[in-house]
């Protein structure tokens, strides 16, 4: 159960506009399509995750974790709060944490199975010339992208509740639904937006 007193529901103002956003999920939760509407109304750069993880042919990247530093240095981002040691990185500099908390078996897993299938079956091409690999994997590979949400799909529970002690400055919002996810983007997130634009505009008036 999670229960710690930052946690913001879809409908709770934030409290203030933020810059720096790191979206979390199980896989196939829609982090990168989050995170990436998420920079549209802030009016900062997406930087995927998997983008600078993954090399040719799946290996990591050697220069992962200097990328995710030089990443979270800017002034303004948004990115999956992904990779066991990225995310320490990230949530330092984070100003909001957006947990996507769907529901695992009726929403996440069909979004998931559905983009495998077409990444595969369409060849899509992924980061630095990577494909899917063969559908059979599934069965052979205990890393399989489905096996491993399933495996994991409670560990982001215990991790978001350890934000309150390591990363206390961080905001979390907890989105529950598609419903929910809609409607903190049109509300609270862009009402932080709004006001923020608002703060700014009466600063520069000009006084007297």
């Amino acid at each position: 159960m999670v229960n710690i007193s930052n946690v913001l529901t879809h409908d709770e103002p934030l409290p203030r506009r933020p810059f720096r956003v790191a979206v979390a999920g199980v896989a196939g939760s829609g982090k990168t399509t989050l995170a990436s509407r998420i920079a549209g109304i802030i009016g900062v750069p997406h930087v995927e995750a998997d983008a600078l993880y993954h090399g040719p042919n799946w290996v990591p990247r050697e220069s992962f974790l200097d990328d995710v530093r030089s990443m979270v240095a800017r002034d303004s981002w948004t990115t999956e709060w992904q990779y066991a040691a990225a995310r320490p990185l990230m949530t330092e500099r984070a100003d909001l944490v957006v947990w996507l908390d769907l529901p695992f078996w009726t929403t996440t897993l069909p979004r998931l199975v559905r983009r495998t299938l077409r990444r595969r079956l369409k060849r899509e091409v992924l980061w630095n010339g990577n494909v899917e690999p063969p559908l059979h994997t599934f069965f052979t590979d205990p890393d399989h992208i489905v096996r491993w949400a399933i495996f994991t799909r409670f560990k982001y529970r215990a991790k978001v509740s350890a934000l309150e002690a390591t990363s206390p400055q961080v905001a979390v919002v907890r989105l529950r639904s598609q419903q929910q996810v809609e409607q903190w983007l049109a509300g609270p997130l862009r009402w932080a937006v709004d006001e923020s634009a608002r703060y700014s505009s009466h600063a520069l008036e000009p006084r007297g």
